[in-house]
């Protein structure tokens, strides 16, 4: 197959830039590295995200959702649209009827620039202590020739119209202590300097309320630039506003471009004090800004985020309950598989960093591969972080046998039991969890007995001649169905075990290797493992015994060696048998 190079993807020529850069150079942001507190955060759950649902939920799934918003120890949240259904309008009323509202929440609410949906809007605030209106108009060059056909001082008129009204209706109910917003809705693809215009508009009709406080919010309504340059906007936005020491400078960008997250962090260092996003990002189209992720970014360079998301599990599984739309396994911190390494050289990582933080007790985290401890967002090193599959490694495998199941196997050991694990998952083709990394590991290392099994066995101490302070064995055992009497005589008990299966009626022929133990448990009543490997000659074969009885626990690892080895063989035979 040729590939030719010059085939480009057609109509790319159709598109040109379409936002506007700052008309002086704004990139003071770019000195700081990283954010230094958290912003200010207001969940849109409840209307950007509720909208783009295909199915937006009904009142009382409405009513969970904002408890759940407030589990998480959000302090702002925008509720929805009251002028837009009975449904938006009802809910808001259900939570002031039904005093819901904490005194530390700030319930939102946002209204177009127009008389009557702005009288709604406030009159669907009667009874509350305090609240956020939000007023919005389309300022962009798009919206303004395709949509309104208006021209920018018309524009402006939409907008202070709005903000004189507000101050209007909010006269009328001193009872409420408001905060207005103001959003230049499509600010993306604004002219930077008719949205800073509209917005000191605004800002000067409603700062005659001194103590009022102003949100003037820039949403990235349509992702249209990298995020540096939304940066300089909002730089250069934050430097012209006037009262800017009294205005909440608030970011609400979207995802087209893949950036939100990007931008709303570039954003940040460049001034804004707030973020109005969505749990997990969803929103029209590409959805809202994900405040989760903003939020565990933070905590990943030990700033506290001032939400609680050490339940994500839990987390996700309501979001899911509530909104019918999966979170993505890949999804940052939230995804099922982000913590995930299938790969045997970061299993391996892993694993020994792992073990090098708890040998060191060290404090402060820094294990390769993990942005954060797993732990802190209630996720399960076992179940989450060493995922088996034909890609793992031994160092995976071994770490699932030892925190799940106290095996700390020999490192000779580990490369064999980790291709015979991952030779499986292969074959399969598909992941094997924990317990049945085990159960495979079970049936073809630990205690094995099915050709050959050690039905009795007595020691003698010997106190003279060539084996003085060794022992002497008295086996009773069953090897291929036959009973048999093994005896002879060794440097040690499993010495002697050895010797006397090697000059046993059927002649074994092996080389003893290596052994190794430990106990399974912390406790007294802890049961032994041993680890034995044996050399046939062709094959190194390895064996594990379990037993409360350290003895007991090696002579059967040396059984379990010595039945692989004569599984091995059968089969050998078996085929000869065939082939004939």
């Amino acid at each position: 197959m040729v590939f030719d190079l010059s085939v480009s993807m057609k109509n790319f020529d159709k598109y040109e830039i379409g936002y506007f850069l700052p008309p002086e150079k704004s990139n003071n942001w770019i000195k700081k590295d990283h954010a230094d507190k958290a912003p200010m955060w207001c969940s849109v759950d409840l209307r950007d995200g509720n909208q783009a649902l295909i199915v937006p939920m009904n009142l009382e799934e409405k009513i969970e959702f904002y408890n759940f918003l407030l589990e998480i120890g959000f302090k702002e949240i925008e509720v929805g649209f009251p002028a837009a259904s009975e449904t938006e309008y009802s809910f808001l009323r259900t939570l002031v009827d039904r005093n819901m509202i904490p005194d530390d929440v700030m319930i939102q609410v946002l209204t177009q620039s127009r008389e009557h949906i702005i009288k709604k809007t406030f009159d669907s605030l009667k009874g509350m202590k305090k609240a956020i209106v939000h007023l919005y108009n389309s300022t962009s060059v798009a919206q303004r020739e395709q949509v309104f056909g208006k021209s920018q001082d018309e524009i402006i008129e939409i907008a202070k119209e709005g903000a004189i009204l507000f101050n209007k209706c909010a006269a009328g109910m001193p009872e409420t202590e408001f905060t207005f917003e103001y959003s230049p809705e499509s600010f993306t693809g604004t002219e930077i300097d008719f949205a800073l215009k509209i917005c000191n508009e605004v800002i000067d009709i409603w700062k005659q309320q001194p103590k009022r406080k102003i949100i003037i919010n820039l949403p990235a309504t349509v992702s249209m630039s990298m995020p540096h340059v939304y940066a300089s906007q909002i730089e250069y936005m934050g430097k012209h506003l006037n009262n800017r020491k009294n205005i909440i400078l608030s970011l609400h960008p979207h995802n087209d471009r893949g950036t939100a997250v990007a931008d709303a962090e570039l954003g940040l260092l460049a001034g804004a004090d707030r973020i109005e996003g969505t749990l997990f990002g969803n929103g029209e189209r590409t959805g809202n800004v994900d405040i989760v992720t903003l939020a565990m970014n933070l905590f990943s360079h030990g700033i506290n985020p001032n939400l609680d998301f050490s339940d994500m599990p839990g987390i996700v599984e309501k979001y899911e309950k509530l909104t019918d739309l999966p979170v993505h396994p890949r999804q940052p911190y939230g995804g099922d598989l982000v913590f995930a390494a299938f790969s045997g050289s970061h299993q391996d990582a892993i694993a020994k960093g792992m073990k090098w933080r708890k040998q060191n007790k060290l404090a402060k985290w820094n294990v390769p591969y993990l942005l954060i401890d797993p732990h802190d967002i209630g996720r399960e090193y076992e179940a989450d972080i060493i995922r088996i599959n034909s890609q793992s490694g031994k160092g995976g495998i071994a770490y699932i046998l030892e925190q799940n199941y106290g095996y700390n196997l020999p490192p000779k050991m580990r490369e064999e039991v980790g291709y015979f694990i991952k030779n499986v998952s292969d074959q399969r083709h598909e992941e094997l969890p924990p317990a049945e990394v085990f159960k495979l590991f079970e049936a073809e290392y630990i205690n094995r007995n099915e050709f050959i099994d050690v039905t009795d066995v007595t020691f003698e101490k010997i106190t003279s001649g060539v084996n003085e302070n060794g022992f002497n064995t008295h086996m009773e055992v069953e090897i291929f169905g036959k009973k048999y009497i093994l005896k002879d005589a060794g440097n040690g008990r499993l010495d002697a075990v050895s010797n006397a299966f090697k000059k046993s009626a059927i002649g074994f022929d092996f080389t003893f290797v290596t052994y190794s133990e430990h106990a399974l448990e912390a406790d007294s009543h802890s049961r032994a493992a041993a680890y034995v490997a044996i050399d046939s000659g062709e094959k190194i074969f390895w064996g594990v015994g379990l037993h409360q009885d350290i003895i007991y626990a090696s002579i059967y690892a040396l059984v379990s060696s010595l039945n692989r080895l004569a599984g091995t063989q059968k089969k050998q035979t078996g085929n000869k048998r065939e082939k004939k």
